[in-house]
């Protein structure tokens, strides 16, 4: 699973550490966690912004390891927007995936993309997850591992495999040498541990939750761990917990793949706009000879076949990122000119600071929640076998998590996040999803007993509500107003069908712009620029 790099710059195991996995028919309670700190109340200070002027700001010290909460403290950044109904449903916590992915954007979002009626009664909470942003520390494990150009993600032969290794080999060795001292608190059980002592410094005794991606495989887990404490969930476009993480990763890559093909099939009916032609086989075929053009030439010395991988990648979790990336294809191929190119992988790929320390982020949870191959002869095999049949983004996503080969911290054993124990959750997905494939929001759904599932059928972006669609958007402000979960007839799987929105038409790409309302025609780019995508 991976974030997009421009957002932030994912399993069958060898290896396992050594940790205690909850049992199946076990909850941790109240009862047996560790003596926490008293909860000092939040200061919040006004920190308005142009899009949310009503935005509020705190930080909140937590143990760094929850085991000894007497022990070393960390620092988490908080946003709200507070209530302003007469009565309150309390906090509502979100969280925009990654692993990695800041936090602190979404609560203004969120609030104003909820109907007002529905974001008047809550506090609307941002966080900065342990390690992200402006949580302090946060984490920088190899500054420049994703500057331009980098060795060709698909190996031709052992030397350019060896490179790829050592790459890997040196990131997770420089994290290590930097930060030996926290990684091994940098997992999803210490920041859903995080998420309780928010809810302790809110004085609040339950809290509701807003999950994307990643996301809703944090909020399963705290559920699991706080099953008391959970007053109403959505879970959006949801990691399959049966493939945590390396297998989740391998199903990407053939999800990405059929992706990558529906968008040269977009470009194929839309060749009065691109000129590349009608049949999408074609068009496709033409993407992969711009590949190799590049590997040959980079773009402006900047764009290689990684960085051209990196770039239409985004395509994959949000399609209105489509003509954008149609035109600097078109534009390349017809007319030789590399700069639109260049342009569209400033705009979606190329990694800054934020996203340096999203990666470093992303590869410390990952690494560290569930085991992965040591053997890399394993990587090799399953990545060879994927990529003849998915060369999209295989051997990309492959380089991508290869630091977990060589991880200086034993892997914790995931817990199961099977539930019996909460009110109904409500779990929204795509039939089309690529960045979390269908079969994780069914197998989540299953899981997780008088949950409720509704799907946009047809739909292939990552995150589906309060990104335009008024229908899932409709079931999830009925949720979160009243707790009511729509009810399917017996034996369908799906407890709701939501038509999917049109795709795009040919033209400017909207892929930045500003927050408004959720029926706002730029509202699933607004969303999917601050989604920590997982790949």
């Amino acid at each position: 699973m991976r974030p997009r790099a421009g957002v932030l710059i994912a399993a069958g195991a060898l290896v396992a550490g050594t940790v205690t996995v909850l049992p199946a028919t076990a909850t941790a309670t109240a009862a047996t966690e560790p003596a926490a700190r008293p909860a000092a109340p939040l200061a919040w200070k006004d920190c308005p912004t142009k899009a949310y002027p009503k935005l509020q700001c705190a930080t909140l010290k937590v143990p760094l390891d929850h085991a000894r909460p007497a022990g070393r403290s960390i620092t988490l950044a908080l946003t709200r927007v507070a209530h302003t109904a007469e009565t309150s449903q309390g906090p509502l916590l979100v969280n925009p995936g990654g692993p990695g992915g800041s936090g602190r954007g979404m609560a203004g979002y969120v609030a104003a993309a909820l109907p007002r009626k529905v974001a008047a009664q809550y506090d609307v909470i941002g966080f900065d997850p342990r390690g992200v942003g402006r949580s302090e520390p946060a984490l920088n494990c190899l500054p420049g591992h994703f500057d331009p150009v980098r060795p060709d993600s698909v190996p031709r032969g052992s030397d350019n495999e060896r490179t790829g290794v050592e790459r890997a080999r040196a990131f997770a060795k420089a994290c290590g040498d930097k930060y030996a001292d926290v990684l091994p608190y940098i997992d999803t059980v210490s920041t859903a541990r995080d998420m309780d002592a928010i809810r302790a410094a809110l004085g609040a005794p339950r809290i509701s939750y807003l999950g994307y991606s990643y996301g809703t495989y944090l909020g399963s887990v705290y559920a699991r761990l706080f099953p008391e404490r959970v007053r109403r969930m959505a879970l959006d476009s949801v990691v399959n917990p049966h493939g945590v993480w390396y297998e989740d990763n391998l199903a990407q890559d053939y999800a990405f793949d059929t992706r990558h093909k529906d968008f040269a099939a977009w470009v194929a009916r839309n060749d009065d706009a691109y000129r590349l032609g009608t049949d999408p086989a074609a068009v496709e075929a033409a993407w992969y000879a711009m590949r190799e053009e590049l590997r040959a030439k980079p773009a402006s010395g900047k764009v290689g076949p990684g960085e051209l991988e990196d770039t239409f990648l985004p395509g994959g979790y949000y399609n209105g990122y489509w003509p954008e990336l149609a035109a600097a294809f078109s534009t390349y191929v017809n007319e030789r000119d590399g700069a639109p190119l260049v342009k569209a992988y400033e705009d979606f790929a190329a990694a800054d600071t934020a996203a340096e320390n999203g990666y470093s982020v992303y590869a410390s949870v990952q690494c560290r929640d569930a085991a992965w191959p040591r053997d890399w002869n394993v990587w090799r095999k399953d990545n060879w076998d994927a990529h003849a049949k998915a060369p999209f983004s295989t051997w990309n996503n492959a380089w991508y998590n290869a630091p977990c080969a060589f991880w200086p911290v034993d892997s914790l054993t995931p817990p199961d996040v099977t539930n019996d124990r909460l009110p109904p959750v409500l779990v929204l997905q795509a039939t089309d999803d690529a960045a979390t494939p269908y079969e994780g929001g069914v197998a989540l759904h299953r899981m997780l007993r008088g949950s409720s599932l509704v799907v946009e059928e047809g739909g292939g972006n990552h995150g589906v509500t309060l990104a335009g669609n008024p229908c899932m958007d409709e079931h999830l402000a009925t949720y979160l107003s009243t707790g009511k979960v729509p009810r399917g007839a017996d034996g369908s799987e799906a407890d709701a069908v939501c038509d999917s929105l049109p795709e795009p038409e040919p033209g400017p790409a909207k892929a930045k712009t500003t927050a408004t309302r959720g029926t706002a025609p730029d509202a699933g780019a607004t969303l999917h620029g601050m989604l920590g995508h997982v790949r």
